[in-house]
């Protein structure tokens, strides 16, 4: 079971997500230590493996940085649900191998705290705090052939194998 971090706002920037001041690394591992940290200074302590964001429009807009991705995938969220998402960070999270969720109603449905399961390929997540099931789009198959491969150079590199 997953806990949702839901955060009921619109266009949460890359800068929030991680702070510039942060990126002279690529270590996720120094990334999640800062991960959110404008937003919200308790989130590292509070995220655990497998949990998930949940956020209003335009998720990630911003500056185009893959360190975004890498400070949430680093913290072990599981996916982040949004109304919808900046085309760059979207991008950027299938790229990484990272698994997004566009669900325009998302903020309405899923509360802080919620227990939630996650069905991809059915594209269904069941709320089981509020007893209710909430249907999204599954993403298309060449975005789940990247994600699964762990991300576009990992895929590109088994093809040319």
């Amino acid at each position: 079971m997953s806990k949702a971090h839901v955060y009921k706002r619109d266009h949460i920037n890359t800068d929030e997500i991680i702070p510039a001041r942060y990126l002279n690394t690529d270590d996720e591992a120094e990334l999640v230590k800062h991960c959110l940290e404008d937003l919200d200074t308790d989130f590292v302590n509070k995220v655990q493996s497998g949990d998930i964001i949940v956020s209003g429009e335009d998720f990630g807009c911003g500056s185009s940085r893959e360190h975004a991705v890498w400070a949430i995938r680093g913290a072990g969220v599981q996916t982040v649900i949004a109304k919808s998402f900046a085309r760059i960070f979207y991008r950027n999270a299938i790229n990484n191998g990272f698994y997004i969720i566009e669900l325009p109603e998302a903020p309405e449905k899923i509360n802080d705290g919620d227990e939630l399961e996650i069905d991809y390929k059915a594209g269904l997540i069941k709320n089981k705090t509020a007893g209710i099931d909430i249907k999204f789009a599954p993403l298309p198959d060449f975005a789940l052939e990247i994600i699964e491969a762990g991300g576009l150079l990992n895929k590109l590199a088994k093809k040319n194998c």
